[in-house]
């Protein structure tokens, strides 16, 4: 069926927002677009919009740009990564290190003024995952930067780099607080932490966690903190509890075992309705909801709340019981389009399917048509799919979904058609399966946190995307033998998922092997980094002393034999709630060549622009390549790519991103290569643009690590000479 705007149905929505006590506009938004001489909000603004007002920089000189600066944090490790879009507000650039230590820089010169270290008093560090940015709050003379590492919110003072000693815990408060609640496990054993900076409104920072993907999983609640305290001040359960909107999509207790459904992503803002868009990501465990049937709200939601109250004004599942990983993975943006020659305040969410859902801003309504299609019912026992899921008519997907062998070499090619022949293949949302099913685009998108960047005065949406395939299969665990476990089913239960289920990982994943793990690490530094996490592998402190020895014995293969549990009723109720899920996912795989390269005809990695008031794609340029592939004559390939664009009213559009470790300049209007330049390491990463004394910069945080790629520890800034 198509679902179209009705005309009772926005009567009605509009009548509840104004019970909410949100503004409601029915002209063009007040606020404000782009960033002007500072970049003073993560993406440039509140809207998310990674757009840019200043134009010295523009397609006439951009070719003539040279490094105005390079700072070294000195903290990279291997597999290390810098994510952040800094903000630089009145000459000062504020950003993160590999290590999440968070510092201030002279934006003209790249001089230190000072640097905080969240971890300065621990003498073991705990998993960090990364940083994307930061939050800046100013009011009564004083200025303050909140940023989350590790499992913390800090308050840090902008001007000393010092804590804000009024501020929870002298400076920090712990994310976990406020999660327990009606949860059944000890949130303070679950790994939380926050990769995406919240939003500042009023004297309030909104701002959702990252959780574990799989069974272990904490819930994804949003919460809003005092700037000034630390308080909670309000909490929105996304998956909801008894009496609230959205209980009766899922079993009658799944609030209290299932986590998840939460936003790692970013949140957009919009200042004068006084409504926050937060996009959410899958009910864990990701691959498997038999403990979860039904259609699963908040999961895959983009969510409309009063920023002041935490309320739901709206929402919109883009997945509908989600068992693909189909998180909304970035910021939604903002955006005023012409449709039905009225202006039109709209909030455009792209998709790792490849989709842009274009919503009335005040009612959550399509602007095109929405067609709910029917998809494949799961063959695994015990999952039930939803039996139709949202395919937006306009635009026309930026990413490809249907999968088409490599034509790089008929060696591959021949591989790939082999390869597809022992997997389960279909259109999107084809079900997970035993066998193995091919996931086209894969868990990283189509888009992906990066974000897509959207200029005011056209009605325009940039946005790079991945189309590269990956393997999505589930393998039956089976926790218990008549009270006893196997370390066989704990390494199933929470390893494989990354490791895989043959240990040996995905160094194009980063995700390291455990083959001979014995050879580089001893049992108590095993058990050490099961119980603190390292690097991006979160915490597992809340497994059992018995476990945890009973994998060691596995990865060490000292002993396969079972553990008797029968006496211990602790570890007989994990054993008990683990079992409720009884399959596991195998691991992240791309569906690769024997060379390297993915298995898909290219393009691999794209850069588009997409017309918001029609609904059309205008240009699709490849984005990033193999120099080795290229020398042999196979041009134009793209590579997959982490980080976004940001557009400028110079006519430009900057983006790294690419594992070519190059920073490249394109002409908006015709996605034309005007600039090009290579990076110390990659830029993965959104790259913020500014003026100082009167000289526009544009920098770019050079962290590499991701896709075999070396780490590196450099923000590079460019201008043009003077």
């Amino acid at each position: 069926m198509i679902i179209k705007s009705s005309g009772l149905r926005a009567f009605i929505r509009l009548a509840i927002i104004g019970f909410l006590g949100v503004n409601i506009s029915c002209n063009q938004s007040s606020q404000p677009y782009g960033a002007d001489r500072d970049w003073a909000n993560y993406q440039g603004d509140l809207n998310g919009s990674q757009y840019s007002k200043l134009d010295q920089i523009n397609t006439k000189n951009v070719q003539n740009l040279e490094v105005a600066w390079s700072y070294h944090t000195g903290d990279s490790t291997k597999r290390s990564q810098i994510q952040c879009n800094p903000l630089i507000i009145d000459g000062v650039l504020y950003g993160t290190t590999p290590r999440l230590k968070l510092f201030a820089l002279n934006a003209a010169t790249g001089d230190e003024i000072w640097r905080f270290d969240p971890f300065a008093k621990d003498s073991v560090v705990s998993s960090l995952s990364v940083n994307r940015g930061v939050s800046y709050w100013s009011g009564g003379g004083d200025q303050r930067i909140l940023y989350a590492a590790g499992a913390n919110l800090y308050e840090i003072d902008a001007k000393t780099g010092k804590p804000v000693e009024t501020f929870g815990d002298h400076g920090q408060k712990s994310l976990k607080d406020g999660l327990d609640g009606h949860f059944s496990r000890n949130v303070e054993d679950l790994y939380v932490a926050s990769t995406t900076p919240g939003r500042i409104y009023k004297d309030l920072l909104i701002i959702g966690t990252r959780v574990s993907e799989g069974p272990d999983a904490a819930p994804g609640y949003i919460r809003a903190y005092d700037v000034h305290t630390g308080e909670i001040r309000w909490t929105f359960h996304t998956i909801p509890q008894p009496g609230e909107f959205g209980y009766d999509t899922w079993p009658k207790e799944a609030y209290k075992t299932v986590g998840g459904a939460n936003s790692w992503s970013g949140m957009s803002l919009d200042k004068e309705k006084g409504i926050v868009y937060i996009p959410l990501g899958s009910a864990s465990f990701d691959f498997y909801g038999g403990n979860r049937i039904g259609q699963d709200l908040f999961a895959n939601c983009l969510l409309a709340l009063n920023a002041e109250t935490g309320k739901r004004v709206w929402h919109y599942q883009t997945v509908h019981h989600d068992i693909w990983d189909r998180d909304l993975p970035t910021v939604p943006n903002l955006v005023t389009v012409k449709h039905d020659g009225e202006m039109v305040d709209a909030v455009a969410q792209i998709t790792k399917q490849g989709f842009i859902f274009l919503l009335d801003r005040n009612t959550g309504e399509p602007l095109f048509p929405v067609e709910e299609k029917p998809v494949a019912e799961s063959t695994i026992p015990g999952e039930k799919t939803w039996p139709t899921q949202p395919f937006p008519t306009k635009p026309k997907p930026f990413a490809r979904s249907k999968f088409e062998p490599t034509n790089i070499s008929p060696e591959a090619h021949q591989f790939a058609v082999d390869s597809l022949k022992n997997l389960k293949t279909g259109p999107l949302f084809t079900p997970p399966s035993l066998q193995g099913t091919l996931l086209f685009p894969g868990y990283d998108g189509g888009g992906e946190w990066g974000g897509a960047a959207f200029d005011p005065h056209t009605g325009i949406l940039y946005v790079n995307a991945n189309n590269i395939g990956w393997l999505l299969q589930l393998a039956p665990v089976k926790q218990a033998h008549n009270g006893k476990l196997t370390g066989k089913s704990v390494f199933l239960t929470h390893c494989a998922v990354c490791h895989g289920r043959d240990l040996k990982g995905d160094p194009n994943s980063d995700f390291p092997s455990l083959v001979n793990i014995k050879d580089s690490l001893d049992r108590k530094q095993v058990i050490q980094k099961i119980n603190t996490g390292g690097g991006f592998m979160p915490s597992f402190s809340h497994l059992s002393n018995e476990q945890k020895n009973l994998l060691v014995d596995y990865l060490f293969q000292e002993t396969h034999e079972t553990k008797n549990l029968a006496s211990n009723q602790d570890q007989k109720e994990v054993v008990s709630g683990e079992n409720q899920l009884p399959y596991a996912h195998t691991g992240y795989k791309k569906f690769l060549d024997p060379d390297g390269y993915p298995a898909n005809k290219p393009p691999w990695g794209t850069l588009s622009a997409i017309d918001l008031n029609q609904g059309k794609i205008l240009w699709q340029k490849p984005l990033g390549e193999y120099e080795e592939l290229t020398k042999k004559g196979i041009h134009q390939t793209g590579t997959q790519n982490y980080g976004g664009p940001v557009v400028t009213d110079g006519g430009v559009i900057f983006i790294a991103a690419t594992s070519d470790e190059k920073f490249r300049a394109f002409d908006k209007k015709t996605g034309e290569v005007l600039w090009e330049t290579d990076l110390p390491a990659a830029g993965y990463a959104t790259p913020s643009t500014y003026r100082v004394n009167g000289q526009q910069y544009v920098v770019i945080a050079c962290g590499g690590g991701k896709l075999g790629t070396k780490s590196g520890d450099t923000y590079m800034a460019f201008r043009l000479p003077d």
